[in-house]
């Protein structure tokens, strides 16, 4: 019995005293598994398939700020790493209070609490049974971690949650676009017209295009907020000589030389919103597989997901900022005017100018982050569409996420959406949205 007793209190001493002091041992984020964040993430990848209005650069916007929150409620259990306030356009200091020093944490207890607010204000909008559903999983976890610190830890992480949480969605609302998913297509805006500007596509014919304004929308890395220069695009021209023309007959040439795989692979990027939860929504998707099959813990996927919805987001802006800076005609409205009025596109185009292509832009800056996650020669295998039945959702294999992004970039010229120089200036742009959310100071 005496024995018994001593060993008990070595090891309440080793355990309170790590260092040989009498500090207890706090815990680190990455001593936590990604559970909790995939699992947020996996929602949030639910709620902008299914909620009203999240196109494209709305889901985009979504995915950033939740990343960003996600990052900043584990932070302080990062030894090496520092908030992203100063880091990050407008995010001032003291947005988001700074865990006390001399207090312990549960960094999972802080990434759930902050999680479960930001889904409730972003996707404010969306149904009952998906707002009860961020209440259950916030409720899941709440019960997980309660079992495996102190009531007074998990009061005090479930705070400072709140508190991140909090912070980071007034400072989501000072970008102008809170609740954008109420403003895709606003009545305001004058269409203009020239000489090879985007008319109205079938099969809607939307009249006004989809978020003109987003190539206005604030950055979070200042170097893509000035606007990441790209090539402007061949010039426009009806002289079946010309390099517009010509680019025009290799996109009609698919009419009859288009395969089943190029088929399959144009559907499975075009990520359509309502069907899927968009090509931001793939990407994250991707991040979320390699997470799971690598058993990250929490401080990499905190870093993961706030760089990659920084890129994704940054990408998204850019290459507004190029559509409606060019207001370029689409492929099915300059064919039908120039070549074959009767010509029709694999699917469907989307509402709004033409270059630079998003998918080459997002997927660009996709690659670049991913790359400096997992490694530039990484093959992987992408199931984002495994449970779709109108589409081949069938998982694809890549050997680098580079690869993935030149499938993705050419999906778009086989669903008949993009020339080619919309495709490789769009590559281009992307890798430097990406290359310059890397350069961002995370590590201190």
């Amino acid at each position: 019995m005496r024995f018994t007793l001593i060993f008990i209190g070595i090891l309440c001493f080793n355990a309170c005293q790590p260092d040989g002091s009498n500090e207890p041992k706090r815990l680190k984020t990455a001593e936590i598994d990604a559970k909790v964040a995939n699992s947020w993430f996996s929602l949030s990848l639910k709620l902008a398939k299914e909620t009203p209005g999240f196109t494209a650069p709305v889901a985009a916007r979504a995915f950033a700020y939740t990343g960003l929150a996600l990052y900043e409620s584990v932070v302080g259990g990062m030894p090496d790493y520092h908030t992203l306030q100063s880091h990050v356009t407008n995010f001032l200091p003291a947005t988001v209070p700074e865990p006390k020093n001399s207090t312990d944490y549960h960094w999972g207890v802080c990434a759930n609490r902050a999680m479960a607010l930001m889904l409730t204000n972003l996707y404010k909008n969306t149904s009952a049974e998906n707002l009860a559903q961020i209440k259950t999983l916030e409720d899941q976890f709440e019960a997980e971690f309660a079992a495996t610190t102190s009531q007074e830890i998990f009061d005090r992480s479930k705070e400072y949650g709140d508190m991140v949480g909090a912070g980071v969605y007034k400072y989501s609302k000072t970008d102008g676009q809170d609740e954008a998913y109420n403003r895709n297509y606003p009545a305001t805006y004058n269409v203009p017209s020239f000489a090879g500007s985007w008319i109205p596509t079938p099969p809607t014919f939307q009249t006004i295009p989809l978020q003109p304004n987003w190539g206005n929308v604030r950055c979070f890395v200042e170097e893509n907020a000035a606007g990441v220069a790209v090539a402007a695009h061949p010039p426009y021209s009806t002289s079946a000589s010309s390099i517009f023309y010509v680019q025009a007959l290799e996109i009609y040439s698919f009419k009859e030389t288009i395969t089943n795989d190029q088929k399959n692979i144009a559907a499975y990027w075009y990520d359509e919103p309502g069907k899927s939860a968009t090509p931001a929504g793939h990407a994250i998707s991707i991040l979320k597989q390699l997470l799971e099959v690598n058993k990250s813990n929490l401080a990499t996927a905190a870093e993961a997901y706030s760089k990659l919805g920084i890129g994704l987001h940054d990408a998204f802006v850019n290459s507004w900022k190029s559509k409606y800076k060019y207001n370029l005609i689409r492929p099915i409205s300059y064919i039908r005017a120039q070549v074959d009025p009767s010509y029709q596109t694999t699917l469907s185009t989307p509402a709004y100018p033409e270059y630079t292509a998003i998918n080459a832009v997002q997927m660009a800056a996709t690659a670049e982050i991913l790359s400096s996650f997992f490694g530039s020669n990484t093959t992987f295998t992408d199931r984002t569409h495994v449970s779709r039945t109108d589409i081949n959702g069938t998982e694809r294999v890549y050997e680098s996420f580079y690869a993935a992004a030149e499938e993705a970039a050419f999906s778009s010229m086989y669903a008949g959406h993009n020339f080619r120089s919309a495709i490789e200036n769009g590559k281009k742009q992307g890798a430097l949205v990406g290359k310059n959310v890397l350069a961002m100071q995370f590590r201190k």
